[in-house]
């Protein structure tokens, strides 16, 4: 298990671990991605189509009900850098309130959600996942709310995807994404 304290300092200085061949027990690796994936809070953008599934309320949102089953739903592909070692470093950062999961439900039954850490007043998300169409994307919009609401300046994705384009995804070079996260570490916000 990768210490807390390691973690942590490493968020706060621009690296994040990811397990090589996690499938196969690899060993852990750091990156710092140059340019880096960050979604701007105030240009966040949902789709019309998602403004509906979301007024609909298909899906009840709890934060933090599911930590571990949300990871391990996001381990579960068969290409992935989420090992054991990384859900338990993750499981320690969230008992001490440092990681969370926003969570989809229906039916009583988490459907998707996703997971990440917050340190003061940066947000840095992990991995998501669905098992129902919308579900992540709905449990994204719940996080960017939550966010806003606590004035959290900093959503680091770390690389902009395809899927994550169409909310507003950009990309930052290095000195600028340090300079973001040296203003976020400023400030003082509570995601629970």
């Amino acid at each position: 298990m990768m210490a807390p304290a390691l973690l942590l300092q490493a968020y706060a200085s621009g690296w994040f671990p990811m397990a090589a061949g996690a499938e196969r027990g690899g060993g852990i690796e750091w990156f710092s991605p140059n340019p880096r994936g960050i979604l701007p809070l105030d240009r966040f953008h949902v789709p019309a189509r998602l403004q509906r599934v979301i007024r609909q309320g298909r899906f009840e949102i709890r934060i933090d009900a599911a930590f571990e089953p949300v990871m391990r739903a996001c381990a579960a592909r068969d290409d992935t850098w989420i090992s054991d070692e990384i859900v338990e470093s993750y499981v320690a950062l969230h008992r001490l309130g440092f990681a969370h999961s926003v969570e989809a439900w229906r039916a009583g039954r988490l459907v998707g959600g996703l997971y990440g850490v917050a340190l003061r007043g940066a947000f840095f998300g992990e991995s998501m996942y669905h098992e129902e169409t919308d579900a992540s994307k709905v449990a994204l919009a719940a996080l960017i709310d939550r966010l806003r609401a606590r004035h959290y300046v900093l959503l680091d994705i770390q690389w902009v995807t395809p899927h994550l384009e169409q909310f507003g995804a950009v990309e930052v070079p290095r000195r600028r994404y340090l300079k973001l996260l040296a203003e976020s570490l400023r400030l003082d916000c509570q995601f629970a």
